[in-house]
């Protein structure tokens, strides 16, 4: 298989969204912020845009129609092309059945956790406990309302996934935290 035109993950979420309905750009920024999308894409204006005109470019999408509304400036509504449907499904397929290599920074600073010494890698490991706890919580409440307002549990799935992982992750850095303190993991002598 050539390798993928497109690769960045935003041109996934705003060809899943054009598979909805045509929208602008200002509307699928703030379709995935609503629907709490900014947790599993890097969302900023400038990288919207570009990655709008690179599928436009990629003939993924294409325009449909220009609309304004009351004085707001004309905006561009953009389709998917039958291409850009094509390759949107086949790069889907692609992403949920091969696990790839994912190099996060966490797992590099892990290896070398000995360095920071018991006493500060304990504390380090707490602190990272406390924020994977509010992110939780975060997504819990995202959950909720999300559900509560009737939406599809399909639409949130990957919220539901990454709390999983966050849960996941704390769970083990309050465990290692913990066996740091007790000293039943044992830490190299430096001196």
């Amino acid at each position: 298989m050539p390798p993928r035109k497109i690769r960045n993950t935003l041109a996934l979420a705003l060809l899943g969204l054009l598979l909805e309905r045509p929208m602008h750009p200002y509307e699928m920024a703030s379709t995935l912020r609503e629907r709490n999308k900014d947790t599993s894409f890097k969302i900023n204006p400038g990288s919207l845009y570009d990655t709008v005109e690179s599928l436009a470019k990629h003939r993924w999408i294409e325009p449909v129609e220009t609309v304004r509304d009351g004085n707001r400036p004309e905006r561009t509504v953009y389709a998917h092309t039958e291409l850009g449907r094509q390759e949107f499904v086949a790069w889907l397929d692609e992403l949920v059945r091969e696990p790839i290599a994912e190099y996060p920074k966490f797992v590099a600073a892990v290896a070398y956790l000995g360095a920071l010494g018991p006493e500060r890698a304990a504390d380090a490991l707490e602190e990272r406990a406390r924020h994977l706890a509010e992110r939780v919580e975060g997504a819990d409440t995202a959950l909720a309302d999300t559900v509560g307002q009737g939406a599809p549990r399909l639409f949130m799935i990957e919220v539901e996934f990454v709390r999983h992982a966050w849960q996941a992750e704390l769970d083990w850095a309050r465990r290692t935290a913990a066996e740091i303190r007790a000293g039943s993991l044992p830490w190299p002598d430096h001196s």
